[in-house]
């Protein structure tokens, strides 16, 4: 499986494209900038199977609509914020699309066309808040619950730093060291770099 970063939007949310060799691609975080997104699947001949939110602030959610009409795929969002993409209050911006198609609660293992991952909750950043591993890949998508050299904001309305730290502590940094982490700002990193490096994890 392969994989494209896209930095999208005003703040550079990451969004990832990841792709099998049979042309077909999952869509994460789609942040903003949809005809950008767009122009990078036609150019690639991807045909894209779901789109997939690590949480719905309004930096992720951005371009949901654009990408599922264009598509017509469903998009996916854990049942603690079904309400989000429709409501700027809780998203934390001038966003408002459409409900989500399907919501997720509960870890498990989740197949959506070809691709196949295991679903963490790891709340703390927001309430819904996930992270996508693949294991096969050795990659983990990881929202913005960790960054590289630092962890997701716990300041903002839904956040909660202890469960963030639980999130972290429990099921992130549990993942083999050489698992690749997509996270959802700012450059790649592994959990083994972030364990040894990361001034926010000391004492893990």
């Amino acid at each position: 499986m392969e994989w494209i970063q896209m930095p999208l939007g005003p703040i550079q949310t990451n969004c990832y494209v990841l792709m099998k060799e049979d042309s077909t691609c999952l869509i994460v975080d789609p942040g903003n900038e949809g005809e950008k997104l767009i122009g990078v699947l036609r150019e690639r001949n991807l045909q894209p199977t779901a789109i997939v939110l690590t949480h719905a602030h309004y930096d992720h959610i951005g371009a949901v609509d654009s990408i599922r009409d264009e598509y017509n795929i469903p998009a996916y969002v854990h049942v603690n914020e079904k309400e989000w993409l429709s409501s700027p209050s809780l998203n934390l911006g001038q966003v408002i699309a459409r409900d989500p198609d399907f919501t997720f609660s509960g870890e498990q293992e989740l197949t959506l066309g070809s691709f196949t991952f295991q679903l963490f909750e790891t709340p703390g950043h927001s309430p819904g808040s996930v992270s996508l591993y693949f294991k096969d890949a050795g990659l983990v998508l990881v929202g913005d619950a960790l960054f590289n050299g630092s962890i997701g904001r716990t300041d903002l309305p839904g956040c909660n730093h202890q469960d963030l730290m639980n999130s972290l502590r429990e099921k992130i940094l549990t993942l083999p060291e050489d698992t690749t982490v997509l996270p959802g700002h700012g450059p790649i990193t592994t959990i083994g770099k972030e364990i040894d490096s990361n001034p926010f994890l000391n004492g893990f």
